[in-house]
């Protein structure tokens, strides 16, 4: 994983969202294997990470219980702390963008969350990712006629 890559120049934002999400998998991951806490491993990073991850790791932090509260709930047979390390990062972060930030595509979301799975986790992760971001997306980010 590619740790305080700097992103946010001039360039597509698309990349950026996508490096910037690899930046907060590889700190949310860290801070998750040695047991600290995610924004005190953002804070001791040598070099600052671009803000978009900086935003997804203090959000993830900031609202970690609410997070691991709806991951399980809908993560049918699995409980965050049985998760892969790698997995639960990934679904912290995708909960955090699909709940507390309305401004980000849930498509754009469940893509990138599914790519980084296939990228960085295992063979049946990348399904396992989606379908519980789905569920999620679907509860909290209704379609815009209302169906």
């Amino acid at each position: 994983m590619v740790a305080g890559r700097r992103t946010g120049e001039p360039g597509s934002a698309i990349g950026s969202r996508r490096e910037a999400r690899e930046t907060a998998l590889s700190i949310l991951y860290s801070a998750d294997r040695r047991g600290e806490d995610p924004a005190e491993v953002l804070a001791a990073q040598p070099v600052p990470p671009p803000d978009y991850a900086a935003d997804i790791v203090s959000g993830v932090a900031g609202h970690a219980d609410e997070l691991d509260e709806l991951i399980d709930s809908y993560s049918e047979g699995w409980r965050t702390d049985r998760m892969p390390a790698v997995d639960r990062a990934l679904l912290r972060m995708a909960v955090f963008e699909l709940v507390h930030r309305p401004d980000v595509p849930t498509e754009a979301v469940l893509t990138e969350v599914v790519e980084l799975a296939a990228d960085y986790s295992t063979e049946r992760s990348g399904r396992f990712v989606n379908g519980v971001a789905s569920r999620i997306a679907e509860l909290h980010r209704p379609t815009p006629d209302g169906a």
